[in-house]
């Protein structure tokens, strides 16, 4: 096997432990109502184990480049796929929601080690032009697994049970490692450098105050006192955390890839972007099941729209990006993806379905626009030799963003219900309204971009004949 076709190799293979990673942390959606009644918690209360799952995976990736430097590319992320595949099956034996949460964060462990070492392996193996297509073949996973999860999670969910949304990862699971093996090469870094204790301590304090802050918000009965200490230790947590990243000679968490426009914008508004997107597919199917009464499996099939939109605009996302630049297809996509949030505010149970569909697809589309756009920009200026922080940086804020997108969505929800006075649909309405605002967010960083942005990546324009 040639150098070119074994990278390509290697990226799809990082590629399905991606979509598996991903599918497992949103395909709990369609299966929450049933989740909920055998664990005996409500629909919402399920989005815990989502956020448990996404979240861990934030709090853990800062020290996976650290791990990998130490135990080399293909040690980390072959035990990564066995943590993940165990994990798998121990949260289909869960018997109750803290339990289920527990193994979700072993699950988290796992996936925080997995994808973004696999990532690394990537874009280490070749070079800027190559950069553009293993990115886009990364990018796959991010807008499939959202979208494909609810589908395939209610027809599992129908036609045997929750749990084997989980056992399903046990296969796959041993199917990818002798694959790793035969494929990953061992990648260490000669200079290793001594591991950021303090640095570590913060970012723990900081995320894990968040994530707990957000898990309290979606209880029933909200601990008041709880909220405000969590609160404060997350954001004292936080900016301790990028103080000492910003000093410290060698940080847990280097902050050196924001000195590039390209980076911030990525990682500013496409921090925005993620969380906004990644909170619909959380509430479709919970709007069609518990409001407008219809099964998992027409719920699953209704979201599908959604990634026949994200695949149908792909054949044109690098021709839109060679003819307009990263700008204004940025602008373009958050523009589009906040008017059709705020469209879906306004669906009702009577809604034509090729009207829904037909929303839903155009949402899709956005989707995909700005997700690849967002992942290609980000490491259009970082040099080979920075590619480990900037990468572990990256994926750190794109699961926070993942994470924080199904948990803001349940703590508004929540918030909202007092609105089920004016209709059942009322508190998912407002909830679309707050997501379209943050996507509104997102826009206007685009529209801050400078014009020159990502040009050093951008698709070339054909010679004319």
């Amino acid at each position: 096997m040639n150098a070119e076709r074994r990278a390509t190799a290697v990226a799809v293979l990082v590629a399905a432990t991606y979509f598996m990673e991903l599918l497992d942390g949103t395909i709990v959606s369609t299966a929450a109502p049933a989740m909920g009644r055998d664990l005996g918690v409500s629909s919402a209360s399920i989005g815990l184990s989502i956020t448990a799952y996404f979240v861990t995976l934030a709090i853990v990736i800062p020290f996976s480049g650290w791990i990998t430097d130490r135990l080399g590319s293909r040690t980390v992320f072959v035990w990564a796929i066995v943590i993940f595949t165990v994990a798998s099956g121990l949260c289909a034996a869960s018997t109750s929601l803290i339990e289920l949460c527990a193994w979700r964060v072993l699950q988290g462990i796992g996936g925080a080690l997995m994808v973004p070492v696999g990532r690394l392996v990537v874009l280490r193996g070749g070079d800027r032009q190559g950069l553009v297509r293993a990115i886009a073949i990364l990018t796959w996973p991010a807008l499939a697994a959202p979208i494909i999860a609810p589908f395939l999670g209610g027809v599992v969910v129908q036609a045997l049970s929750w749990h084997w949304i989980f056992l399903i990862n046990i296969p796959l699971g041993l199917i990818a490692v002798p694959i790793a093996i035969a494929l990953v090469p061992q990648i260490r870094t000669p200079h290793q450098v001594p591991f950021d204790w303090l640095g570590s301590a913060w970012v723990l304090i900081g995320l894990g105050s968040v994530v707990g802050l957000t898990s309290l918000l979606t209880l029933d009965e909200i601990p008041y006192g709880a909220v405000i200490v969590a609160a404060a230790l997350g954001a004292l947590g936080c900016w301790l955390a990028v103080r000492h990243c910003r000093r410290a000679e060698h940080p847990i968490l280097s902050l050196d890839a924001f000195g590039h426009e390209t980076f911030r914008v990525a990682n500013a508004g496409g921090m925005a972007f993620r969380l906004a997107v990644s909170a619909v597919p959380f509430l479709l199917p919970l709007l069609f099941q518990d409001v407008w009464g219809r099964t998992p499996v027409q719920a699953g099939a209704m979201v599908l729209w959604v990634f026949v939109g994200n695949l149908a605009i792909k054949p044109a996302t690098t021709p839109l990006l060679r003819l307009f630049g990263y700008r204004t297809v940025l602008i373009a996509a958050s523009a589009v993806a906040a008017v059709t949030v705020v469209l879906m505010a306004l669906m009702k149970p009577d809604t034509p379905d090729w009207l829904l569909a037909t929303l839903l697809f155009v949402s899709g589309a956005a989707r995909s626009v700005g997700f690849t756009a967002y992942n290609t920009i980000a490491f259009a200026d970082v040099a080979q030799a920075h590619m480990t922080e900037a990468n572990t940086l990256f994926s750190t804020l794109s699961q926070i963003a993942a994470g924080f997108g199904v948990a803001v969505a349940a703590a508004l929800l929540k918030a909202a219900r007092p609105l089920q006075a004016a209709g059942p649909s009322a508190p998912y309405s407002a909830t679309f309204i707050v997501i379209a605002i943050v996507l509104g967010m997102a826009l206007v960083e685009a529209l801050l971009m400078s014009p020159s942005a990502g040009e050093v990546i951008r698709p070339m324009r054909k010679a004319k004949s």
